[in-house]
């Protein structure tokens, strides 16, 4: 987002500032009138199915305006941008203003347990040099060591804290009864109050939720209308090809009536995706690990075992595309534009470099390819409304 300034900038006046940045609204309302006029001339049902592009279109093209200006402002060229130098795609959250990676680090299990401190170094630099900007964490995970963790990279490695979205959770703090929970003594007050003071006080820019209901969000948001406070921007949720329903059917319906944008996590299902499960569960996996013996059961559960079977006959899709089963798994969560970024657990380098690559895979995902997962796994959700009108 750019804000007006006053003053000089690189070798540029105000004045010709200005007057760059005039044309380019300019440009945008001739533009705007075009698709106005162009809209008008099709039936009314049609342009009524086509607002949603037309706006994501009219939002895309203002963003490009202002990028352009602020670059030749400062007399830059888009190489020099990070989305292009990387080549990792941005998106906003939510309706919000706010543009993260569509690729962000996670540290749930990792960070201050599977992984050392040196290796939670190592992933924090290849993301961030790979042009991820979102990092996700909890004070439950590693009862707070994540964090800490986390935090200390930070510092280290001196980065513009400009540049980053740092995202953390509250809710299991300690092993007190007060030290837990969304209770005014945890986080200062109830919920939506509590974060809109946490805001207002400068400590966070946006807030959201983690695994609530569509209602309770609805709930939220309601609240923080009727006594003018902040609303969640976001939801983060599970996704991932056995689990469709919630990301695909319930939020797209509180994006566009509410805004709220989705955050998604373990896409490759806590290593189920990954093929490392095919012939049992190897000692070295998450689902060896004492405190995973529910994950462990799940996969070697009749489930489970149909679950392995569909992603061998996934595996040609993926051969054919050229890349990895993992690598397709998480470009289809990319594919579906309701995602504003899809948050990523790696426990080794080599780990999240491949899924890195998914971001070469998205635009190989057809609808073709896309449909043709969708007859395999068989779970596609559907829904009765239309959110459009």
């Amino acid at each position: 987002m750019l804000a007006a300034r006053t003053g000089t900038v690189g070798n540029k006046n105000a004045e010709e500032a200005l007057k760059l940045r005039k044309q380019s609204v300019l440009s945008l309302g001739s533009r705007e009138r075009a698709l106005k006029s162009s809209s008008e001339s099709g039936k009314e049902g049609r342009a009524r199915a086509g607002q949603p592009q037309q706006r994501a279109r009219r939002l895309a093209l203002l963003r490009e305006l202002e990028m352009n200006w602020y670059l030749r402002v400062c007399e830059l060229s888009h190489e020099f941008t990070i989305a292009y130098t990387t080549g990792m795609p941005h998106r906003n959250l939510g309706k919000s203003g706010l543009r993260v990676s569509c690729l962000g680090l996670g540290t749930w299990v990792t960070f201050g347990g599977q992984i050392s401190d040196e290796v939670a170094e190592q992933l924090m630099t290849i993301a961030y040099e790979s042009g991820v900007n979102l990092f996700d964490t909890a004070e439950v995970y590693a009862a707070g060591k994540a964090e800490v963790i986390l935090g200390n990279i930070l510092k280290k490695k001196g980065w513009r804290r400009s540049s980053l979205v740092i995202t953390t959770k509250l809710y299991w703090g300690g092993k007190a009864e007060t030290e837990r929970g969304l209770s005014r003594k945890h986080i200062i007050e109830e919920i939506v109050r509590a974060m809109t003071h946490v805001i207002n006080q400068g400590m966070a820019m946006y807030w959201g939720t983690s695994r609530w209901s569509a209602m309770e969000i609805m709930e939220a948001y309601s609240v923080a209308r009727q006594f003018n406070m902040i609303p969640p921007v976001c939801e983060q949720a599970e996704y991932h090809l056995f689990q469709r329903e919630k990301v695909e059917v319930q939020l797209p319906e509180l994006y566009h009536k509410i805004g709220v944008g989705a955050m998604t996590w373990s896409p490759l299902a806590c290593g189920i995706i990954s093929g490392k499960y095919g012939n049992g569960v190897p000692e070295s996996s998450r689902a060896a690990l004492k405190c995973y013996q529910w994950l462990k059961e799940k996969i070697i559960s009749e489930e489970g075992r149909k679950q392995q079977g569909k992603l061998k006959d996934l595996s040609p899709i993926a051969e054919r595309l050229g890349c990895t089963l993992p690598q397709l798994a998480v470009a289809w969560c990319l594919r579906n534009e309701g995602v504003s970024s899809v948050l990523l657990g790696s426990s080794n380098p080599e780990q999240l470099i491949e899924n890195l690559g998914a971001i070469q895979v998205l635009p190989k995902m057809t609808s073709h390819v896309v449909n043709e997962i969708d007859n395999i796994l068989g779970n596609k959700p559907y829904s009765k409304k239309d959110y459009r009108s």
